[in-house]
């Protein structure tokens, strides 16, 4: 029989996972990540509470469970790349490094270790399997897929993930969760960053890199305002840059940022045609199948997603080398130095890779 490991957060997604392959008779164990140790704003420890949760689920459904520690690995591999992009003045997504190297590396290895045959998560994402290839496929429910994260993970990682619950919408997950009388069946979906989670996030990033206030300007380079700090603002923000009521009485949003001279620049009005690009190029590239969609230089048609939820939007994309040219049916609004750019054909995720640079209309 197969030893499937699950990876439980106590949510309710994972939860119904484990209950899924606990109910079709796999053998089965939970095991919960400790991957970051740090109290929120109230003096409580998140990570204790959801274990608690895990416990809880396990108990009902029949399943042993584990804890394993990855505070050293997430720091060194997801968190200490998150201060070095914000740093530079980019925006990166940590949740997609922690799949690549946490969720489906070191924790992949340690169900290895256990004698797992198969890698469960709770994510909203499926895998198909042709001629020995294996592809990531979009979730039933679109608005919760979270193919987005997982584009850097590959073919290993692939070939021993499951993902019980990604032919299922979200009420139906919950709906099967309080028919089984899980205990987390009405547990809030968690927001954000997961080392953040409700945090400030101002307050969080100034406890671990030092802040350089400057001007806020305008792209004439009229001085509107200070600014706190590069790293705290992203293109299309507009809420908390202290400013509202100035010019011509419309709302200020940030357009872009001089890094050479510490500026921030803001613009009125949403929109803005600083804030549309038309193309962008990201580098890093990852393609899921271990090989590129198409030969260097040839264009193909695509689908791509520049952020999670986002409808997906028609483009063409050509590649060269590590890096691609994505060029966009309708300008896009506020493209991100740092965050993905994930591309599809149909239902199967291709890769990706991290915007370098958005090109304006």
């Amino acid at each position: 029989m197969s030893r499937i490991i699950i990876g439980m957060s106590g949510g309710v997604d994972s939860s119904v996972a484990a209950l899924l392959l606990k109910e079709q008779g796999l053998e089965c164990a939970g095991v919960f990540m400790y991957n970051w140790e740090e109290k929120d704003d109230s003096g409580v420890c998140c990570a204790q509470e959801d274990f608690d949760d895990v416990r809880r689920v396990c108990d009902k459904i029949g399943i042993p469970y584990y804890t394993v520690n990855f505070v050293k690995e997430y720091y060194e591999r997801v968190f200490s790349y998150f201060l070095k992009e914000y740093e530079a003045g980019r925006t990166p997504n940590p949740d997609i490094l922690c799949n690549k190297e946490i969720k489906f590396s070191a924790f992949l290895n340690f169900a290895r270790q256990m004698g797992a045959d198969k890698l469960a998560t709770g994510h909203f994402a499926r895998i198909g399997e042709a001629n020995g290839e294996y592809t990531l496929l979009r979730a039933a429910d679109e608005n919760k897929d979270q193919t987005y994260f997982l584009y850097q993970i590959g073919q290993e990682a692939l070939s021993m993930a499951m993902f019980p619950v990604g032919g299922l919408t979200k009420p139906e997950i919950r709906a099967i969760a309080r028919e089984a009388g899980l205990p987390v069946s009405e547990k809030k979906d968690s927001t954000g960053v997961c080392f953040i989670g409700e945090r400030n996030f101002k307050k969080f990033l100034s406890g671990y890199l030092p802040a350089q206030p400057g001007e806020m300007v305008t792209p004439e380079g009229k001085v509107v305002g200070r600014h706190d700090g590069l790293m705290y603002y992203t293109l299309g923000q507009r809420r908390g840059l202290g400013i509202g009521g100035s010019g011509d009485g419309r709302r200020w949003f940030v357009v872009g940022k001089d890094l050479v001279n510490n500026r921030l620049i803001v613009q009125q009005g949403e929109d803005s045609p600083l804030l549309y690009s038309t193309s962008c190029e990201i580098e890093d590239l990852h393609w899921l199948s271990g090989h590129a969609p198409a030969l260097d230089g040839e264009e193909f048609p695509c689908m791509a997603r520049l952020r999670y939820r986002q409808p997906l939007q028609a483009a063409r994309a050509v590649i060269h080398g590590d890096k691609a040219r994505i060029v966009f049916d309708a300008p896009q609004r506020a493209i991100t130095p740092g965050q993905a750019a994930v591309l599809y054909q149909g239902e199967v995720c291709l890769g990706g890779g991290p915007v370098g640079s958005a090109d304006s209309q």
